[in-house]
Order: structure tokens, then sequence, then C-alpha cells
């Protein structure tokens, strides 16, 4: 990749693709019905983006919204949520699941009720749940990642993926893409174990400067969220190593776009959230109406760097903070 011109990457999740909602009828009134978001971690700028543009536009559609999110990526708070919100029978629930399996059946049951089920972000194993899933093409960003910063890197010493736990679609798929795409195009860099935060900024610092100290050689790291990337980047610079260190992060949020305009983060790998929650709303307006639905939507992915952050057309995927 280019580093110093804009990529974007194609998402390939199968956009298109239709399928039939159950139930309902064809353009069957909207008077009354809620859609609600339910998000992995309410405070991230990545969310917080999402939900901003699945409230207007769930505006412009006439239908009611309301939104939350746990505090942490952790099933046990995000479990009663979803009980909570499966109490009140909304019209449709988006929903960026943070397990693959745990949280299926809470989010079955809720399906089983008449729910239309739009799952936005991450998603879960059993293809039975959700009328539509609408993410980036998580993989394919992974890829980008590894080849910015073995380019970074000069294509020598080691490297190491940071991110929030096993267990989660988005993430897990980073990970494969960037691992297989260093392994097949870039021999020459060595890549540690990867290593777990659970989404904690402080615990991303520490297996930094950990890393460093044990590996001498280390000249890049793969942070592939929000929070990892802001804990990495002050890990780094924490140890003295700011842009000698290599940073290729997942996520446009504030605190990571001064990383990259400060130098150290040297390239950010953005995707569009507004889009994935427009794009939840109107898919689940559909299912409440009973018309036909995409059944799988892939959304765009841009890397930006130093010469490309001022571009209108790339600062347009950087995160909000608030609506």
């Amino acid at each position: 990749m280019a580093v110093a011109a804009l990529t974007v990457v194609a998402a390939a999740a199968g956009c298109g693709k239709s399928s039939s909602s159950t139930g309902g009828s064809s353009g069957g009134s909207l008077s009354g019905k809620t859609v609600e978001l339910i998000t992995g971690v309410k405070s991230d700028p990545f969310y917080i983006t999402m939900t901003c543009a699945a409230q207007q536009e769930a505006q412009k559609q006439g239908v009611k919204f309301k939104a939350d999110g746990s505090a942490q990526w952790d099933v046990s708070l995000q479990r009663p949520i979803i009980d909570s919100v499966a109490a009140t029978q909304p019209a449709a629930l988006l929903i960026s699941p943070v397990d693959t399996d745990a949280l299926t059946p809470d989010i079955q049951q809720m399906q089983g009720a008449g729910t239309k089920v739009v799952l936005v972000d991450t998603s879960v194993t059993d293809n039975s749940v959700g009328v539509s899933r609408i993410s980036s093409d998580n993989e394919a960003g992974g890829k980008t990642a590894a080849d910015a910063l073995a380019k970074e890197m000069g294509d020598k010493g080691s490297a190491i993926v940071i991110s929030v736990k096993p267990g989660v679609s988005t993430t897990d798929a980073r990970i494969k893409g960037f691992n297989d795409q260093m392994k097949a195009a870039h021999p020459g860099i060595t890549l540690l174990p990867v290593q777990y935060d659970n989404d904690d900024p402080a615990k991303a610092t520490s297996i930094v400067q950990s890393t460093i100290a044990a590996h001498p050689d280390l000249g890049g790291v793969f942070a592939d969220n929000v929070n990892t990337a802001e804990g990495v980047a002050a890990g780094v610079t924490q140890a003295g190593k700011k842009g000698q260190i290599k940073i290729s992060a997942f996520d446009a949020g504030p605190q990571q776009v001064d990383d990259l305009k400060n130098g150290t983060v040297q390239v950010l790998i953005a995707q569009d959230p507004a889009s994935i929650g427009r794009q939840g709303v109107d898919q689940a307006v559909a299912a409440i109406q009973g018309k036909s639905v995409q059944a799988t939507i892939g959304t765009d992915l841009v890397a930006i760097t130093s010469q490309n952050l001022n571009d209108p057309s790339v600062s347009k995927y950087f995160y909000k903070e608030s609506c």
C-alpha cells in the first residue's frame, strides 16, 4: 500500500444480497414503532458516531429511537441491557454483540418474540440470527494494516498485535488478516504472540512497555481498536520510542487522530460507523414493513496517514465524541 495515498478497502461482505424478512406486510405502518440500538461500549467514539447517525436516520424514517450500551466490553454487562430492552418488545433491535456466541440465546429470544434484529459492526456465529448484518471488511482491513506497518518498519524487526479479547468477530478477523498478510508478504518481520488487553488502555500501555523490555528489536505494533490504540500510543511515548516503534491502528477516534498528527501513530485504518448506523436503521425499517432487506452489507475502510489527513474526503471519516 502506498501509505501517502488514500486507500479504500472495498468491503467484500456480500453487499447487495437480499433476503425477505419474516412477518409483516409490504408497506406496513411505522406509527409508534421503536428501533433500539445496543452498542458494544457506550463511550467509544466509534459507537458514538454510529449512534448519532442512526438517531438522525430514525428521525428521517419516522420511527422512535433509543440507544444504550455497556461501560465495558463484557458479556455480563451487555446481557442485562439486552434483557431490559427485550421486556419493552421494540419493533427492531440494532445490536453489536460483544461475543460471537455467548449472547446468541438472548438475541434469539427477542427475535422469536417478533423483534427484527440487525447486527451492526460485530456479529454472532449462528447465521439464523439477524435479518441483516452490516460491518466493515475487517479481515481486509487487517491486511491493509499489515502492509502499512511493514512499509514503515522497512520489512524488518519484530511486530506484535494487541487486541481486545478472543471471541469478538471484528477484531478476530482483523488479527487473521494482519497475521496472514505478514506471513505471506513480509517474511522479514517476526510476529510475536497476540496479546489481549480486555479493551483497557492502561493494560495496552503495560503490554507495550513489557514487550519493549523483552524484545529490543520491536519495530511495530498493530492496535486493533480505539481503546487499544490509545493505550499503545501512550506506552510507546512513555518508553521514549515515539517514531521509532511504528504503530498501525484501527479506527479514528479524536485521540487517535491527534496521535497521528503528532507522529506517534503512522497509519489509521478508519471505518465508517455512521454508514453502519444509517444502513442499520434502513434495514430495520424495511424489515418492520415486511419489505426485502439486504442480508449482508459491507462498508468502506480508509487508510489515513499524515499525508492525507487534511483531505476532506478523508477527514470525513474521523469519529465523533458527541452528536
